[in-house]
């Protein structure tokens, strides 16, 4: 099992200066999620040969591993413009990927809610075009349902991953999103069996509580969806329930920490997620 960092608190860090903070902060491997130097959000990679072979040695020298690269580009349309230019950004990380020595990558489904049908067409001409490469390249891809993807229930995203029948991609459990996939980890895990390999760890309110007004979005009726990614602890995800499933499930995989909302106190919180997971883990494996 690896237990990663998600940085995406300390962004601002350079690049090459990454794997000594994530050292600093008590982990080994890290999630290399979206960040302006290297995997902007939905635009082409800005980093170069030359900088990944600095990064790599950077990570050597520190003693820190990239155990999965995250891109989130608009690979599923329905705009398929959008769609052709997210896959031509996908060979590109995929080609860092491979060049950084990692062997996992995780993204999101996209694609639109209120188009589903056209959303998923688009994700299948992606996949047709990308799944070569990725079996080409020995690389892993983990998929998660996000919250306002074409996708959003845990149980559908474990069918449709199914669905892709290669052993090079398989399910993302992400904890913050536990209630916009149906609130039943236990479920879903279950019906992931095998293909759950990577979770997020992250806790979240629930946003369907209190009649639907844990949250209030005004206009009333908005169709926006709302999460965070908090301190384990400070939500309503049943981590108990949680833990026992990912162990019940036989789970070996890579365990992210993932919080986004403490930018204000972002090595306090790094610290407290470390020991946290450290301690579930050490009650339930």
């Amino acid at each position: 099992m690896k237990i990663a960092l998600d940085p995406y608190m300390f962004r601002s860090t350079p690049l090459l200066e990454l794997p000594r903070l994530v050292a600093e902060l008590g982990f080994e491997w890290i999630e290399l999620s979206p960040r302006d130097d290297a995997l902007p959000f939905f635009t082409h990679p800005r980093i170069d040969d030359a900088t990944v072979r600095r990064f790599r040695a950077e990570l050597d020298a520190a003693g820190v591993g990239v155990a999965s690269v995250l891109p989130l580009y608009r690979w599923s349309g329905p705009d398929e413009d959008d769609r052709q230019a997210a896959v031509r950004y996908w060979k590109r990380a995929i080609q860092i990927t491979a060049d950084l020595g990692v062997d996992v990558m995780v993204s999101e489904f996209n694609g639109r809610p209120e188009a589903p049908e056209r959303s998923e067409a688009g994700f299948w001409r992606s996949m047709e075009e990308l799944l070569p490469i990725f079996e080409r390249e020995g690389i892993s891809l983990k998929l998660e349902p996000h919250p306002d993807d074409f996708v959003e229930d845990g149980h559908a995203a474990v069918d449709l991953v199914r669905g892709i029948n290669s052993p090079n991609v398989q399910f993302l459990y992400c904890a913050p999103h536990t209630f916009h996939m149906g609130n039943d980890a236990p479920g879903i895990m279950k019906h992931a069996g095998d293909l759950l390999t990577h979770v997020h760890l992250a806790d979240t309110f629930d946003h369907t509580a209190s009649s639907g007004l844990r949250y209030i979005v005004n206009p009333p009726g908005s169709p926006a969806r709302v999460h965070q990614h908090l301190d384990i602890g400070q939500g309503e995800v049943d981590w108990d329930e949680f833990f026992s499933s990912l162990r019940a499930n036989d789970f070996d995989g890579i365990m992210v920490s993932c919080v986004f909302a403490w930018e204000d106190r972002a090595r306090e919180s790094t610290a407290t997620m470390r020991a946290k997971i450290d301690e579930y883990v050490t009650r339930y494996w």
